[in-house]
């Protein structure tokens, strides 16, 4: 017999947290599902961790202008990026342990850390075991899509996930794309002391924005 619950959430992203809540305090049961990492792609390899990036980039930046505030640096500035990546681990680190034992602690909801799959309209299977509920709520993360480009498929790249996990500063780093992702990560190993290079197909960078947004922005870089 499947276990039966008033509602089920899978997935630990932005909204599924704060949805349980609300669903517990409206006094339902409450199955949550999370595969993988709490705190979904923003805690985990979106904002969180490249903001916290963007910080030590911008540090550096500064540091190399503090002649421009009248305060004196001696010597060349260096990055270290494994301290880097050991802070922005560290405030990921807090942000999805705090999820979790948010979620854990939420009276009426049971957490499973294992993947659910539909097995019918309003039945899923986690392990071994099927669980149903009327009310059924997603909220997967998302993923990099690696473009159709001739020979990446021959080649080592990284993604905006793995390269939040480079704890070594590229001499030069290409960037394949001129939208907003493509451009925060350009700006931070720039910053950092990498050479970059970005490469945008269409004719101007972000593209879906105004012209003179994407001058202010190319500026900038």
């Amino acid at each position: 017999m499947p276990v039966s619950y008033d509602a089920i959430v899978i997935g630990a992203g932005q909204a599924g947290p704060s949805l349980a809540s609300r669903l517990t305090e409206s006094g339902r049961r409450v199955a949550f599902f999370e595969r993988k990492l709490f705190g979904g792609t923003c805690v985990n390899a979106g904002c969180t961790p490249t903001k916290a990036m963007v910080a030590s980039a911008y540090a550096a930046h500064l540091a190399r202008r503090s002649n421009d505030f009248g305060v004196q640096i001696g010597g060349e500035i260096a990055v270290d990026m494994k301290a880097v990546k050991a802070r922005k681990d560290a405030i990921v680190a807090q942000s999805r342990d705090g999820i979790e034992a948010w979620l854990r602690g939420m009276k009426n909801c049971t957490v499973y850390h294992e993947a659910a799959r539909f097995v019918s309209s309003n039945h899923v299977q986690a392990g071994r075991e099927t669980f149903t509920a009327p009310e059924i709520f997603i909220n997967v993360g998302g993923r990099p899509t690696v473009p159709d480009m001739p020979g990446a498929d021959s080649v080592p790249f990284l993604t905006s996930t793995t390269l939040l996990d480079l704890d070594t500063l590229p001499q030069h780093l290409i960037v394949v794309g001129g939208s907003y992702i493509g451009l925060e990560f350009a700006q931070m190993f720039r910053r950092f002391g990498s050479e970059v290079t970005v490469v945008e197909q269409h004719e101007r960078l972000v593209l879906h924005e105004d012209e003179d947004v994407a001058a202010a922005i190319k500026d900038i870089l």
